[in-house]
């Protein structure tokens, strides 16, 4: 399976798998990731994401790494900080959800960009149940995450 097919059944599982109470998710499908996002069609700078990165940005990798969680990449570096800021209050709640595994702070490979993301090193991207692995936590990600981010 290519890697355009792997993140576009990563899609599907997302639209299959997310809680309707949370909205329709909009869903974009690169050749290295997928984001899905809530709201406007537009793509958003506030998102969940899959992606394959590069092994020079996850410690122990040695070929490539998946990261996924969400971003926040908005041009300017304070609205990033901000919309983490405003998730990192809430932490205590979607922790229990997610457990140890996000790390929270800038962005892998752009530092005024922020997450809350996980990486897999080297994880084999062509066994039968990858897919699922990847939608499956990204959607973990967008339930515990999402009916926090939004700012009153």
């Amino acid at each position: 399976m290519g890697e355009r097919a792997l993140f576009d059944q990563i899609g599907e599982i997302i639209r299959g798998s997310t809680p309707p109470r949370l909205g329709h998710p909009h869903i974009h499908v690169r050749h290295n990731g997928v984001k899905a996002w809530f709201g406007d069609p537009a793509p958003q700078r506030e998102h969940y994401e899959a992606q394959i990165i590069p092994a020079a940005l996850t410690p122990g990798a040695h070929h490539h790494a998946i990261e996924i969680g969400f971003h926040a990449e908005h041009p300017a570096e304070p609205d990033n900080q901000a919309a983490l800021t405003h998730l990192l209050t809430t932490e205590p709640t979607w922790r229990a959800d997610l457990g140890d595994e996000p790390r929270t702070g800038a962005f892998l490979g752009r530092t005024t960009w922020r997450r809350i993301s996980e990486t897999w090193p080297d994880a084999d991207l062509t066994g039968p149940d990858i897919p699922f692995e990847i939608g499956v936590r990204l959607v973990d990600y967008i339930r515990a995450l999402e009916p926090h981010r939004k700012r009153v």
